[in-house]
């Protein structure tokens, strides 16, 4: 889990203006958004790889992944498909933005389930 989030995190770096595109217009400062989800997602993914921070880091997480709702929604609800998706494969990546919103439920159950405390000897 740590490396999804932390790969995630680098990307909103790396194509900023890609996740700028996907704020809700009601956002104000789109750009500024990305980049505090993006440290939010590399330091809460590192976070959930050790002991100490991983109960904690798990809760910013499933908090994260509430913040950024809004966005999955609108982007499934606007004519809006990422840059990169070629005009053969809208359709496709259109019923993939939908999927998507169920799919952080299963992000967030993951999530949960590092909340859990484990056992010292991880029987």
């Amino acid at each position: 889990m740590s490396g999804i989030y932390i790969t995630a995190g680098v990307m909103h770096f790396v194509t900023p203006r890609t996740f700028a595109r996907i704020a809700p217009p009601r956002f104000p400062r789109p750009t500024l958004l990305v980049y505090l989800s993006g440290v939010a997602e590399i330091v809460l993914g590192i976070g959930v790889l050790f002991r100490r921070t991983r109960r904690r880091s798990a809760w910013g997480l499933i908090a994260l992944l509430l913040a950024v709702f809004p966005a999955n929604v609108h982007m499934a609800t606007s004519d809006t498909v990422p840059e990169s998706v070629p005009d053969w494969a809208t359709t496709v990546a259109r019923v993939g933005l939908w999927a998507r919103l169920p799919f952080q439920g299963v992000l967030m159950l993951w999530a949960w389930w590092y909340t859990r405390v484990m056992p010292e000897n991880g029987a």
